[in-house]
Protein backbone atom coordinates (compact mmCIF):
# COMPACT_ATOMS: atom_id res chain seq x y z
CA UNK A 1 0.00 0.00 0.00
CA UNK A 2 1.30 3.52 -0.75
CA UNK A 3 2.42 5.95 1.65
CA UNK A 4 1.70 8.82 -0.81
CA UNK A 5 -1.72 8.74 -0.26
CA UNK A 6 -2.97 11.12 3.02
CA UNK A 7 -2.75 14.61 3.76
CA UNK A 8 -1.67 15.64 0.59
CA UNK A 9 -4.54 13.81 -1.53
CA UNK A 10 -6.98 15.10 1.25
CA UNK A 11 -5.82 18.78 1.02
CA UNK A 12 -6.16 18.54 -2.39
CA UNK A 13 -9.56 16.95 -2.43
CA UNK A 14 -10.66 19.70 -0.34
CA UNK A 15 -9.62 22.08 -2.42
CA UNK A 16 -11.59 21.07 -5.49
CA UNK A 17 -14.35 20.24 -3.05
CA UNK A 18 -14.48 24.01 -2.32
CA UNK A 19 -13.75 24.93 -5.91
CA UNK A 20 -16.89 23.55 -6.97
CA UNK A 21 -18.74 24.91 -4.51
CA UNK A 22 -17.52 28.00 -5.75
CA UNK A 23 -18.40 27.61 -8.78
CA UNK A 24 -22.26 26.39 -9.02
CA UNK A 25 -24.38 28.57 -7.01
CA UNK A 26 -27.11 25.83 -6.65
CA UNK A 27 -24.50 23.08 -4.93
CA UNK A 28 -23.53 26.33 -3.11
CA UNK A 29 -27.05 26.92 -1.71
CA UNK A 30 -28.05 23.52 -1.32
CA UNK A 31 -24.70 22.73 0.93
CA UNK A 32 -25.49 25.86 3.17
CA UNK A 33 -28.85 25.00 3.42
CA UNK A 34 -28.19 21.80 5.00
CA UNK A 35 -25.91 23.61 6.87
CA UNK A 36 -27.96 25.58 8.78
CA UNK A 37 -30.98 23.22 8.93
CA UNK A 38 -28.26 20.22 10.41
CA UNK A 39 -29.96 17.35 9.21
CA UNK A 40 -32.31 17.06 6.44
CA UNK A 41 -34.19 14.44 4.28
CA UNK A 42 -34.99 14.88 0.12
CA UNK A 43 -38.44 15.87 0.98
CA UNK A 44 -37.37 18.54 3.36
CA UNK A 45 -34.85 19.83 0.56
CA UNK A 46 -38.01 19.76 -2.53
CA UNK A 47 -39.74 21.56 0.13
CA UNK A 48 -38.24 23.92 1.66
CA UNK A 49 -36.23 25.18 -1.81
CA UNK A 50 -38.29 24.24 -4.16
CA UNK A 51 -36.06 22.03 -6.16
CA UNK A 52 -36.92 18.95 -8.26
CA UNK A 53 -37.13 15.48 -6.19
CA UNK A 54 -34.25 14.32 -9.08
CA UNK A 55 -31.79 17.57 -8.61
CA UNK A 56 -32.23 17.14 -4.97
CA UNK A 57 -31.26 13.48 -5.02
CA UNK A 58 -28.46 14.79 -7.65
CA UNK A 59 -26.77 17.58 -6.12
CA UNK A 60 -26.68 15.84 -2.85
CA UNK A 61 -25.15 12.97 -4.21
CA UNK A 62 -22.42 15.19 -5.89
CA UNK A 63 -22.06 16.65 -2.57
CA UNK A 64 -21.83 13.64 -0.82
CA UNK A 65 -18.92 12.27 -3.53
CA UNK A 66 -17.41 16.39 -3.00
CA UNK A 67 -17.07 14.87 1.00
CA UNK A 68 -19.05 17.91 2.10
CA UNK A 69 -22.24 16.03 2.84
CA UNK A 70 -22.92 12.87 4.96
CA UNK A 71 -25.58 10.50 4.27
CA UNK A 72 -27.22 8.35 7.17
CA UNK A 73 -28.52 5.32 5.49
CA UNK A 74 -29.15 3.54 8.83
CA UNK A 75 -33.04 4.55 8.46
CA UNK A 76 -35.31 4.04 5.69
CA UNK A 77 -35.35 8.04 4.85
CA UNK A 78 -31.87 8.66 4.46
CA UNK A 79 -30.59 12.00 5.95
CA UNK A 80 -28.00 14.23 5.14
CA UNK A 81 -25.86 16.46 7.37
CA UNK A 82 -23.10 19.02 5.68
CA UNK A 83 -19.92 18.98 7.20
CA UNK A 84 -18.33 23.07 7.76
CA UNK A 85 -15.70 23.72 5.42
CA UNK A 86 -12.84 26.30 5.65
CA UNK A 87 -9.85 26.73 3.39
CA UNK A 88 -7.06 28.93 3.55
CA UNK A 89 -4.85 30.05 0.76
CA UNK A 90 -1.52 31.86 1.11
CA UNK A 91 -0.33 33.56 -1.92
CA UNK A 92 2.59 35.54 -1.13
CA UNK A 93 2.17 35.86 2.43
CA UNK A 94 -1.34 37.22 1.45
CA UNK A 95 -3.68 34.96 3.35
CA UNK A 96 -7.23 34.24 2.93
CA UNK A 97 -10.06 31.64 4.12
CA UNK A 98 -12.81 30.66 2.71
CA UNK A 99 -15.74 29.52 4.92
CA UNK A 100 -19.32 28.69 4.39
CA UNK A 101 -20.05 32.19 4.83
CA UNK A 102 -19.04 33.25 0.94
CA UNK A 103 -20.44 29.61 0.07
CA UNK A 104 -23.93 31.02 0.88
CA UNK A 105 -22.97 34.31 -0.83
CA UNK A 106 -22.16 32.66 -3.81
CA UNK A 107 -25.70 30.18 -3.13
CA UNK A 108 -27.53 33.53 -3.10
CA UNK A 109 -26.16 35.12 -6.11
CA UNK A 110 -28.93 33.69 -8.81
CA UNK A 111 -31.57 34.86 -6.79
CA UNK A 112 -29.79 38.22 -5.73
CA UNK A 113 -29.00 40.49 -8.44
CA UNK A 114 -26.56 43.02 -7.17
CA UNK A 115 -24.33 39.78 -6.25
CA UNK A 116 -24.64 38.42 -9.23
CA UNK A 117 -24.02 41.26 -10.85
CA UNK A 118 -20.48 41.92 -8.90
CA UNK A 119 -19.47 38.18 -9.72
CA UNK A 120 -20.48 38.91 -13.42
CA UNK A 121 -18.15 42.04 -13.81
CA UNK A 122 -15.29 41.11 -11.19
CA UNK A 123 -15.42 37.90 -10.13
CA UNK A 124 -15.91 35.79 -7.09
CA UNK A 125 -12.31 37.12 -5.52
CA UNK A 126 -14.11 40.58 -5.90
CA UNK A 127 -16.85 38.81 -3.63
CA UNK A 128 -14.71 37.42 -0.93
CA UNK A 129 -12.77 40.94 -0.75
CA UNK A 130 -16.53 43.06 -0.27
CA UNK A 131 -17.37 40.68 2.40
CA UNK A 132 -14.19 41.28 4.14
CA UNK A 133 -15.72 45.02 4.07
CA UNK A 134 -19.57 43.79 4.96
CA UNK A 135 -17.81 42.18 8.25
CA UNK A 136 -16.77 45.58 9.92
CA UNK A 137 -20.02 47.30 8.21
CA UNK A 138 -22.02 44.45 9.52
CA UNK A 139 -20.52 45.66 13.13
CA UNK A 140 -20.62 49.24 12.90
CA UNK A 141 -17.07 49.47 12.30
CA UNK A 142 -17.55 50.67 8.89
CA UNK A 143 -19.57 52.57 6.93
CA UNK A 144 -20.91 51.25 3.57
CA UNK A 145 -19.78 54.32 2.05
CA UNK A 146 -16.25 54.03 2.92
CA UNK A 147 -16.29 50.36 2.02
CA UNK A 148 -17.87 51.37 -1.53
CA UNK A 149 -14.99 53.57 -2.04
CA UNK A 150 -12.33 50.88 -0.78
CA UNK A 151 -13.32 48.42 -2.67
CA UNK A 152 -13.28 50.74 -6.15
CA UNK A 153 -16.75 50.08 -6.78
CA UNK A 154 -19.32 52.45 -8.14
CA UNK A 155 -21.15 54.08 -5.02
CA UNK A 156 -24.82 52.90 -5.39
CA UNK A 157 -23.48 49.02 -6.16
CA UNK A 158 -21.27 48.51 -3.81
CA UNK A 159 -23.89 49.98 -1.54
CA UNK A 160 -25.92 47.04 -3.08
CA UNK A 161 -23.64 44.27 -2.59
CA UNK A 162 -22.78 45.34 1.27
CA UNK A 163 -26.26 44.85 2.38
CA UNK A 164 -26.82 41.98 0.39
CA UNK A 165 -23.57 40.53 2.45
CA UNK A 166 -24.73 41.95 5.11
CA UNK A 167 -28.06 39.48 4.95
CA UNK A 168 -25.68 36.79 4.10
CA UNK A 169 -23.89 37.29 7.40
CA UNK A 170 -26.34 37.80 9.82
CA UNK A 171 -27.90 34.45 8.64
CA UNK A 172 -25.32 32.38 7.67
CA UNK A 173 -23.19 33.35 10.92
CA UNK A 174 -24.35 31.32 13.97
CA UNK A 175 -23.84 28.49 11.91
CA UNK A 176 -20.31 29.28 10.14
CA UNK A 177 -18.08 27.63 12.99
CA UNK A 178 -15.23 29.56 11.45
CA UNK A 179 -16.75 32.58 10.63
CA UNK A 180 -13.83 34.37 13.07
CA UNK A 181 -11.09 33.14 10.63
CA UNK A 182 -12.79 35.15 7.55
CA UNK A 183 -10.70 38.29 6.78
CA UNK A 184 -11.93 41.40 8.34
CA UNK A 185 -10.92 44.65 6.27
CA UNK A 186 -11.18 46.88 9.19
CA UNK A 187 -8.04 44.96 10.97
CA UNK A 188 -6.23 44.33 7.45
CA UNK A 189 -7.47 45.74 4.62
CA UNK A 190 -7.89 44.44 1.17
CA UNK A 191 -4.35 45.05 -0.69
CA UNK A 192 -6.16 45.71 -4.44
CA UNK A 193 -2.56 46.21 -6.04
CA UNK A 194 -1.30 42.58 -4.93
Amino acid sequence: MSKATGDPERAINGLMSVAQLLEEPRLARLYTYILREGEVTIDEIVADIDTPRTTAYADTGTLVDLGVLTRDETQKTHTYTAIPITLTANLDGDTYTITPTLVEAIGRSPQDQDLDLLIEKYGVGKLAAALTYAIPYVEGGMTERLAARELNLQPALGIAVLQALREVILDIRGYDPYFDQIRNARDKPVDEEA
